[in-house]
């Protein structure tokens, strides 16, 4: 899949904290190019809800309202509004995975055949659309 073609760009949880706390500078060149390629920006519901979660168990320093209302007002970031249970059909053949978070991040991107862009090395190495 050509990394700066692409419709629609699902971003993982950690891409967000990257980008709202350094720019695009942790990215690759590829992940820069995906995210300047999109027509548009997503991440599932569950990146808000793992955001959250790393906020309270003090892995990040700010609230998640936070990091979105700023990467929504600079990046154009949107959340995907795809039926939950949708995602959920999608996700319960993700067996590759025991973390909850990964496995509906990645059925969000999986459900409408969209790619996903992640560092996480065990999402690239199970997740044929992952970009990074």
């Amino acid at each position: 899949m050509e990394a700066n073609a692409v419709k629609r760009l699902y971003l993982d949880t950690h891409i967000l904290v990257w980008l709202y706390q350094d720019g695009a500078a942790r990215l690759t060149p590829s992940g820069v190019r995906a995210i300047e390629g999109a027509e548009q920006l997503l991440i599932s519901p569950m990146v808000e809800l793992e955001l959250t979660y790393l906020y309270e168990i003090s892995r990040i320093s700010c609230p998640a309202i936070t990091i979105l209302d700023s990467l929504r007002r600079d990046i154009g970031l949107e959340t995907c509004k795809q039926p939950f249970a949708a995602v959920v059909g999608a996700a319960l053949v993700l067996d590759w995975t025991r973390d909850p978070f990964d496995r509906i991040i990645v059925a969000q991107a999986a459900h409408r055949e969209s790619p996903l862009l992640t560092a996480d090395q065990n999402i690239r190495e199970h997740y044929s659309a992952a970009v990074w």
